[in-house]
């Protein structure tokens, strides 16, 4: 007698941040239960689209910014429910169905958090960034797509953030990509959103007193 063999399972594909319908990065977070939930439709819009362009202007702004650690003025670009969230990579086999560590996370961040990160840099208690670092953040690979609302923007892109600090002979180097919501008011577009996807499961830096 042949006994039929019970075909296996299809792999659930690992999650990407605006691929899952309902479910984001934010949403499994502990500080990310009132992020915004507003997620990408359709294709990528056209690089000479206004919006895309827009985007691109004011994430290079933003580096500008974070790379002179002009972190005060950084913050009036968040929106007050802005969740920052950056998972912990984990190596797993392939069909594992996930590639971050479920409820762990190197930043979970809110409004809140963040300003009481950028309040400690402005104190004399901020060893790791005395002397400050020397920080240049690459961006690449931008690419924006619509959403329902059309003042939400989704915005993904690469970054290479080099720090480089004291007289150390070799610099840090942190690879990742960036799935981002902006979203539009009076004053202009502010970020609503932001999963850093970093490209190793260990953080080649001694502290992460920075941001990406």
């Amino acid at each position: 007698m042949t006994i039929p063999k019970t075909p296996a399972p299809a792999p659930t594909p690992a999650y990407r941040p605006g691929t899952t319908p309902g479910d984001t990065h934010s949403s499994r977070a502990v500080l990310g239960a009132g992020a915004p939930r507003t997620r990408r439709t359709g294709r990528t819009l056209p690089f000479g689209d206004e919006r895309h362009l827009t985007a691109h202007r004011w994430l290079v702004d933003e580096a500008y910014l974070l790379d002179a650690q002009e972190y005060e003025e950084w913050l009036t670009l968040l929106t007050d429910d802005i969740h920052y969230v950056m998972p912990v990579r984990v190596t797993t086999a392939l069909g594992a169905g996930f590639d971050t560590a479920p409820g762990m996370a190197h930043f979970d961040e809110d409004k809140y958090s963040l300003s009481r990160r950028v309040a400690r840099f402005l104190t004399e208690h901020a060893w790791t960034e005395d002397p400050p670092s020397r920080l240049r953040h690459h961006l690449t690979n931008v690419r924006t797509f619509a959403t329902d609302d059309p003042d939400h923007i989704v915005v993904e892109s690469g970054v290479l953030l080099y720090r480089s600090r004291g007289d150390v002979r070799e610099a840090a180097q942190v690879s990742a990509g960036r799935e981002d919501l902006l979203r539009r008011d009076a004053e202009g577009w502010r970020l609503a959103r932001r999963t850093i996807l970093v490209d190793d499961s260990v953080i080649r830096m001694q502290n992460l007193a920075v941001f990406l």
